[in-house]
């Protein structure tokens, strides 16, 4: 088989195509100095034994270090540490000076603000070309609901749908935009005062916080404020189009944990499923819960009778 003469940088707009997230790689020196560098090759490779690798260019000013190291952790961010993933991706002398860190089992550092962190020790350090890949034994991890960073075709990029598209339509016909919020283990439930009926906080816009007409004005006057990164549900109904997202509480009133004024938090398993009046909330919140189990999360696409559910493949 004739092989076709590679041009690296060519190679490299292919390699780009494979969106990914990004990750901040840390290690500590033996003097304990903290260590890092940006990287999207990273991936999982096995849960028994618990593995994860990460790729470094031999031409990385922190080569020595990890070449050399014990241990180390993986960094995976969130959409708002963009500014981050810039400054451990340059030759800057101080780059942990703008972040704040501590350190977990190994010692380590640990971002604040990352949607998921897996502390390592070294398991393998493999010779690969012009990288060298660090297969590391995952000791400690956590990790949160958080949106992560995306990256692809050398841009960042975002895995959620852009709210300011929605904002941007909802001048154009009529729109319900919904929220499945999860605070604790529990639901956040719209209930009305008279009937007793359960519904998901909606309103006909998203809004901004201080629009008391919008979702986020309307939970955030009752005290709670949400981030809603993820699509859960885009559907028709008669002529409104239907938007649901899901998400968590990013801030909530201390006097105001248990109950607001219209909304309140249900544990899940004492949802009262005779008090949802409304066929496809009551759908929602049954999918909701199993894809939550499997931590496997679709976009359910159709009307309010007939859908499909998409999954990423």
């Amino acid at each position: 088989m004739a092989e076709r003469e590679i041009d690296p940088r060519d190679l490299r707009r292919a390699f780009g195509a494979f969106a990914t997230g990004v990750t901040i790689i840390t290690t500590s020196d033996a003097k304990g100095a903290p260590w890092g560098f940006t990287a999207n090759s990273f991936t999982s490779v096995s849960l028994d034994p618990p593995l994860a690798l990460v790729c470094l260019a031999k031409t990385a000013g922190s080569f020595s270090v990890f070449e050399k190291t014990e241990r180390f952790a993986i960094n995976i961010l969130s959409e708002q540490q963009r500014d981050a993933s810039v400054a451990f991706a340059s030759w800057g002398a101080d780059k942990f000076s703008a972040v704040n860190w501590g350190v977990k089992a190994t010692g380590s550092p640990v971002l604040d603000g990352v949607v998921a962190w897996l502390d390592c020790a070294t398991h393998e350090l493999v010779d690969a070309g012009d990288h060298i890949v660090l297969i590391g034994r995952v000791v400690d991890y956590d990790y949160n609901a958080e949106p992560p960073l995306g990256y692809c075709r050398g841009a960042y990029v975002s895995f959620g749908l852009s709210q300011e598209v929605l904002k941007a339509s909802e001048q154009e016909g009529k729109v319900l935009v919904g929220a499945i919020v999860e605070h604790k283990g529990a639901i956040l439930v719209d209930q009305d005062p008279k009937s007793g009926a359960i519904r998901l906080p909606s309103a006909a816009k998203l809004g901004e916080p201080s629009d008391p007409k919008g979702l986020f004005g309307r939970l955030a006057a009752e005290g709670v404020s949400v981030r809603l990164p993820f699509v859960f549900a885009v559907y028709d109904r008669d002529d409104t189009h239907c938007i649901y997202y899901r998400g968590q509480v990013m801030e909530i009133a201390k006097e105001m944990e248990n109950r607001f004024a219209s909304h309140c938090f249900i544990d899940f398993d004492e949802l009262p499923w005779e008090r949802i009046d409304e066929p496809a909330v009551r759908m929602m919140l049954e999918r909701y819960i199993q894809e939550r189990e499997a931590d496997q999360f679709g976009v359910y696409v159709g009307d309010s009778q007939k859908g499909d559910v998409r999954h990423l493949k």
